[in-house]
């Protein structure tokens, strides 16, 4: 029996003794004794659940480097970079396709490696920017047109026209979902709003991207009116060698 029990006991039985008044001091000692029960019953709670070192530091998880729209952005960014992988390999095939003894066209291996290595950096430095506003990447979020993509396995073995039609169309895709980012966080949508995204954005790959449209673009046009000329082939060479400049 603990001291406080002993106690309300020892109260108990004088009060049997001593009626009226002395029985409501009784009573008022009783529950004065039993909340104070209850007081010590709660320190030992807290103490019991007091948390450890360890799990301070797992309850810190708000620390870090993340503010403003990352956190919905961050899905459409890490697609953004893949993206950029998976194009920066489609230039790089096609530049090797154009760099093998059969099709010997050095100028437009250069042309369609100089890409693929410009596309790879995008891919890299997107992954440097999400990490730095505190997310992660993810190489499994990948859009669902390219995986559909993906397994149609489309042949990469182009003609020149062909090749230089097949890159303007995916430098404008990948400047159109820069766009859609950029939207997005420009937008008055409070979870998304996030204006160091889009002037990242506009910094890192706009710019680069509209000069590599057009120069595509102007490159399209030029060998088109080259081949439609009397000697098709001699025009192609000559081309190529430019290319190489």
């Amino acid at each position: 029996m603990t001291k406080i029990n002993r106690l309300i006991w020892s109260y108990c039985d004088y009060a049997g003794e001593i009626p009226g008044i002395m029985k409501t001091f009784v009573i008022f000692v009783t529950l004065f004794a039993l909340a104070a029960c209850a007081d010590e019953c709660y320190k030992d709670v807290v103490a019991a659940c007091n948390p450890t070192l360890s799990k301070q530091l797992a309850g810190i998880a708000n620390c870090n480097a993340k503010y403003g729209g990352i956190q919905e952005l961050q899905p459409d960014l890490q697609r953004f970079a893949n993206h950029l992988f998976f194009r920066s390999f489609d230039f790089l095939l096609m530049a090797t396709h154009y760099g093998n003894y059969i099709k010997n066209r050095p100028g437009f291996e250069k042309l369609f490696r100089g890409l693929s290595d410009s596309l790879w950096s995008d891919g890299i430095e997107t992954i440097k920017y999400i990490t730095t506003r505190g997310g992660q990447m993810n190489l499994n979020n990948i859009a669902k047109d390219l995986q559909d993509e993906e397994l149609t396995s489309p042949s990469l073995e182009l003609y020149e026209m062909q090749s230089i039609a097949k890159a303007l169309d995916v430098e404008k895709k990948l400047a159109l979902q820069a766009f859609d980012l950029h939207k997005s966080a420009s937008g008055k949508k409070h979870e998304s709003h996030d204006p160091e995204i889009a002037h990242h954005l506009e910094e890192e790959f706009m710019e680069k991207h509209r000069d590599t449209i057009r120069e595509l673009a102007g490159h399209s046009r030029d060998l088109s009116v080259l081949l439609s000329g009397p000697d098709a082939s001699l025009a192609l060479y000559l081309f190529d060698q430019h290319l190489q400049k």
